[in-house]
């Protein structure tokens, strides 16, 4: 963590910051070293691998989203739908483990559906946000879901990030995953109020793409939602962002070119021997 001072500690006592200085504050590790000796386990970091992000433009929201799955070092999954259907005005963008994701939006989606039954109106993206998030306070981020959340109501376009132990923000535009910091350095470059819908999907693919090419847990196409009032277009696979290239040598070998250096030929005698299987008096049963 940077620091914009640093400490000494004077004869009496008292503690000086000198404001002028600059460079890195390590005045906690001797008490983590202490503290990790008791038995306090550390904390550890949580790579959720994936870049999903979304924005507000003038008629509506686009959510994107790259489609690479991993487990670990291994691609699980080139073509993961990571843009879940809440409702028919709101789509959610999930990063983290796909099977807590899948099943945290179908829950919501499940309830936002019945609200909409027993209210006969059109339900609000803030009501999305509270379920969501009240869920994932409950487990207090045991659940690995990290989404983006976006829809038009009658209020307007809102977009929401709502993080694994339940915080939320209400942002123009945010991005969430470890391809998220790549994602956010394209929109706070380019990203402006009322933006035209051609711009802002050129906008959005970007920052997918910058997700995809300068993360390894982030890859293969590109999906994108554009949700306006009384409309969704969903885009999957609006982009083919790693293309698998074409062979350029050939690898077929000739017969004769890894050199032979021992061979050795066993033969074996095979028998075979019938056993009669003993007669039966009973009667078959007829088969259908």
């Amino acid at each position: 963590m940077a620091a914009i001072s640093s400490y000494e500690l004077l004869e009496d006592g008292k503690v000086f910051a000198d404001y002028g200085r600059s460079g890195f504050n390590f005045e906690n590790c001797r008490r983590n070293e202490m503290l990790i000796k008791n038995g306090f386990k550390e904390p550890k970091s949580i790579k959720t691998g994936t870049t999903i992000v979304g924005i507000i433009f003038k008629d509506g929201v686009v959510l994107g989203a790259d489609t690479r799955a991993t487990e670990g070092p291994i691609v699980a999954d080139k073509n993961c739908e990571k843009i879940h259907f809440l409702a028919k005005n709101m789509y959610c963008c999930g990063a983290g483990t796909a099977a807590d994701t899948e099943m945290t939006t179908n829950m919501i989606s499940s309830q936002l559906e019945l609200l909409r039954l027993n209210t006969g109106r059109e339900v609000r993206v803030t009501t999305a946000n509270t379920l969501l998030k009240r869920m994932l306070f409950r487990y207090q981020g045991h659940v690995s879901a990290a989404l983006v959340l976006g829809g038009v109501d009658i209020s307007g376009p809102h977009i929401y990030s709502i993080h694994p132990h339940g915080s939320t923000d209400r942002l123009p535009y945010t991005t969430m995953g470890s391809g998220s910091l790549a994602a956010m350095a394209v929109f706070e470059d380019r990203w402006r109020p009322d933006m035209e819908e051609e711009e802002a999907k050129k906008l959005v693919r970007d920052a997918i793409a910058s997700g995809v090419f300068n993360d390894l847990g982030s890859g293969s196409n590109i999906d994108l939602c554009v949700i306006k009032k009384g409309t969704v277009e969903y885009l999957r696979g609006y982009e083919y962002a790693n293309e698998k290239g074409v062979r350029a040598l050939n690898y077929d070998f000739k017969l004769g070119t890894t050199a032979v250096l021992d061979t050795k030929i066993h033969q074996f005698d095979i028998e075979e021997t019938v056993i009669p299987i003993a007669s039966s008096s009973a009667t078959p049963m007829d088969t259908a």
